[in-house]
């Protein structure tokens, strides 16, 4: 994770036109958005950014053009905010989550609630966006659709950043008394960063096969329009 004190005001959108009109490596836009490397690299590949719309930070003043062509030219380089974004504070109430993502909230709850007991129901609801009766509904399993959910990462799902959860984990440990084996929290989120990059390659994999398999189908329908063709003229 980044150690910067100050991150773009929108780091998901900020991240997305950094991918799509820069050179930079994954690594400096994750450390300059204050991003995990795992998030940037789905929005390369289409699984996350295409529901970021994205902002450009030097129109922002938040980085100049030289400053990226800096790190284009050196990838060791790490990006410097040139105008730190203005803060606005939230107003109370459950954070905002798309339409699109909300169906996923179960799974990310059950996620927390299953690797992560310690953090309260009032952390939960404000990370994740949902209602103390929800989280309890799951807990208990008495929630409606409990047989269709599934435990995933929430981060995975994009409901929430790693920075965020892991400040809220450190938090919640802190408060339980909690003292966190770092050898077993390295060895857990390795392996969760190993399956999500294999999932990603399997997906890469599969996208290449369906058009590799749509093209030769073409080609095959090509070549009996022509000979259909060639028959009709010998007719």
């Amino acid at each position: 994770m980044s150690n910067q004190s100050t991150f773009p005001l929108m780091p998901h959108a900020t991240a997305s036109w950094l991918v799509d009109n820069t050179a930079l490596t994954f690594e400096q836009i994750a450390e300059f958005c204050g991003l995990h490397i795992l998030e940037v690299q789905a929005m390369a590949d289409d699984l996350a950014g295409a529901k970021y719309t994205g902002r450009d930070p030097v129109h922002s003043g938040e980085l100049t053009q030289s400053e990226i062509e800096r790190g284009q030219a050196n990838p060791d380089y790490r990006l410097r905010m040139q105008k730190a974004p203005i803060s606005v504070s939230r107003t109370k109430g459950p954070r905002y989550t798309p339409v699109s993502k909300r169906q996923d909230k179960p799974d990310g709850i059950a996620w927390i609630l299953r690797h992560h007991p310690e953090i309260s129901d009032a952390q939960i609801g404000k990370l994740i966006g949902t209602t103390r009766n929800t989280i309890a509904a799951i807990r208990d399993r008495s929630h409606w659709n409990i047989s269709n959910i599934n435990p995933k990462d929430p981060v995975t799902l994009g409901l929430c950043s790693q920075r965020e959860l892991d400040a809220l984990v450190a938090k919640a440990a802190k408060r339980a008394g909690i003292e966190e084996d770092d050898t077993a929290n390295n060895l857990r989120l390795g392996s969760d960063r190993e399956a999500l990059i294999e999932e990603l390659r399997a997906e890469r994999e599969a996208q290449a096969k369906a058009a590799s398999q749509a093209a030769q189908e073409a080609e095959a329908a090509a070549w009996l329009e022509a000979r259909r063709a060639e028959g009709l003229s010998d007719s």
